[in-house]
């Protein structure tokens, strides 16, 4: 996508070096750039963050001579005790050896509170210092400050930046912050914690990142969607049966215990939900896309009571930081409505579970039945158009054809993208890398607006509230397995016809 919000569509594969360098140039020229990672000692920051800088840094979209990174938590380190702790998550190899020692160099680390103002006065000097070693005029430099932390700190961190740690004056310069998910657990907190957020910062400066939105396939979806023909036509109610949002995991909380009971699962079902249902943009300029997702939101009617499933697997309550009598569910599949012309009458199904039999993140549109089906198609399954995010990046069309041979049968195939083959030598760029890329470059595109959360909330709140209250129970189910049998049975109710004896496989090299 341009600066300008234009369209350009590519005929041709990416090249190695194009795959995702190609809108370099849009980056802003303005003064120098200092990242700051606050949480820079926790696991999120050396397992996400600054990896994702290292790419970045790799790929030449952060130039050694005007960007600074800047690394802050509580714990005591030195600069070179910081960089050994990130080195070890860093790509390895003897090829790389130059360019992650060149990187570990622009890492300076300062040691404070989250809630006093000495330590972010030394970090302003910091910053300041390395503004001015780099010729920057004041008011014209750049800084984004990533908060790896847990939501509880964002208000007192905020209130620190706000303080001690802008620019001075505006002359082009900027200040961004970056906050991770979660954000809040219902629409109380959720609303506490914007409101605070937001008397300190305008929302152009409000980065809600939740990494999914920055996968590759996500991202391709308004691609999809609107850029290709023969979808226009079939993306309704008139021709599309259900449509299931899939997260399922093979492992359980693994000591996180304590923290999912707290927040339990995320909001991440509804972003990719506004992406599947949105009405095309009057533009790609992010509010106009934001407009959109957020009156797909706007739309969704109260979840049934009968239309919701809660699982919890055994032994969760095993987990020491879990209480004994939780009914926080390890397993949900719930049906939301979209109240609006294109979507009446068809059910969006979102599914979520942990210690399941397998790891997937897909979307999954089923179409209706062949009118008049002479062919007999309903005994091999209906179409389908699967979006797979992970693992195995890939999309495909399930659809019937005759079975090869003398014999007027059919079966179900696929037309397949499989991503590991079709693009070969191409390195698709974790989420990371490409969301903390749109913040410097300020495109708000893949970030979640305070009214988007605002709306997502609305909508799941009074059934997080029964749930806390004893009014839905989670139904035990075994690790390992497909989560409670009464799951399958709402999605048959919900009209969902499975496919007996078709398993994708994705192609070998």
């Amino acid at each position: 996508m341009a600066a300008s919000g234009e369209w350009h569509c590519e005929k041709r594969p990416f090249s190695k070096n194009e795959s995702f360098a190609r809108d370099n140039e849009n980056v802003p020229e303005t003064g120098c750039l200092s990242i700051i990672v606050l949480g820079a000692s926790g696991d999120l920051a050396k397992k996400k963050t600054f990896p994702a800088l290292f790419n970045l840094y790799r790929q030449g979209f952060l130039q050694s001579n005007e960007v600074h990174i800047f690394g802050y938590s509580r714990t005591k380190l030195s600069d070179d005790d910081l960089r050994c702790r990130i080195r070890g998550y860093l790509p390895q190899g003897k090829e790389l050896t130059n360019d992650v020692s060149d990187f570990l160099q622009l890492i300076k680390y300062v040691s404070g509170s989250y809630d006093a103002p000495e330590g972010f006065q030394e970090l302003d000097k910091a910053i300041s210092e390395h503004e001015i070693s780099k010729n920057s005029t004041e008011g014209s430099s750049r800084r984004l400050f990533y908060l790896a932390l847990p939501p509880s700190v964002y208000p007192q961190v905020c209130k620190m930046i706000k303080s001690y740690c802008m620019n001075k004056s505006d002359l082009g310069g900027w200040t961004r912050i970056v906050v991770e998910k979660p954000f809040g657990k219902d629409l109380a907190s959720a609303e506490e914690l914007s409101s605070q957020i937001g008397e300190l910062f305008d929302e152009p400066q409000i980065y809600r990142i939740d990494h999914y939105l920055g996968k590759e396939l996500v991202q391709n979806l308004l691609v999809l969607r609107f850029a290709n023909r023969f979808f226009l036509p079939l993306w309704n109610r008139d021709n599309i049966a259900n449509v299931q949002i899939v997260f399922r995991e093979d492992f359980g909380t693994e000591g996180r215990g304590g923290y999912f009971d707290q927040y339990g699962y995320d909001l991440t079902h509804f972003w990719v939900l506004c992406l599947v249902a949105m009405e095309k943009p009057v533009s790609l300029k992010p509010e106009h896309i934001r407009d959109e997702k957020v009156k797909v939101l706007q739309s969704v009617v109260p979840i049934k009571d009968d239309e919701v499933v809660l699982g919890q697997y055994q032994g969760y309550k095993d987990d020491p930081t879990v209480p004994n009598d939780s009914n926080t569910p390890t397993f949900a599949t719930v049906i939301l409505r979209i109240h609006n012309e294109r979507w009446e009458g068809v059910p969006f199904i979102l599914k979520a579970g942990k210690a399941l039999n397998s790891r997937k993140a897909e979307i999954r549109v089923q179409f209706k039945d062949v009118p008049g089906d002479i062919f007999k198609c309903q005994k091999q399954g209906r179409n389908e158009f699967v979006i797979r995010l992970q693992p195995s990046e890939a999309m495909y069309m399930k659809l019937t054809v005759k079975q090869p041979g003398l014999e007027m049968s059919v079966v179900q195939s696929e037309l397949d993208l499989s991503y590991r083959q079709r693009y070969q030598g191409v390195v698709i760029p974790e989420a990371y890398e490409r969301l903390i890329l749109d913040t410097i470059k300020g495109d708000q595109q893949h970030f979640v607006r305070r009214d988007e959360l605002k709306a997502a909330w609305e909508i799941f709140t009074p059934l997080l509230h029964r749930i806390d209250q004893g009014e839905f129970r989670s139904l035990p189910y075994n690790p390992g397995s497909r989560g409670p049998v009464e799951a399958d049975e709402l999605l048959e109710r919900a009209g969902y016809v499975q496919t007996h004896g078709y398993i994708w496989i994705p192609p070998t090299l």
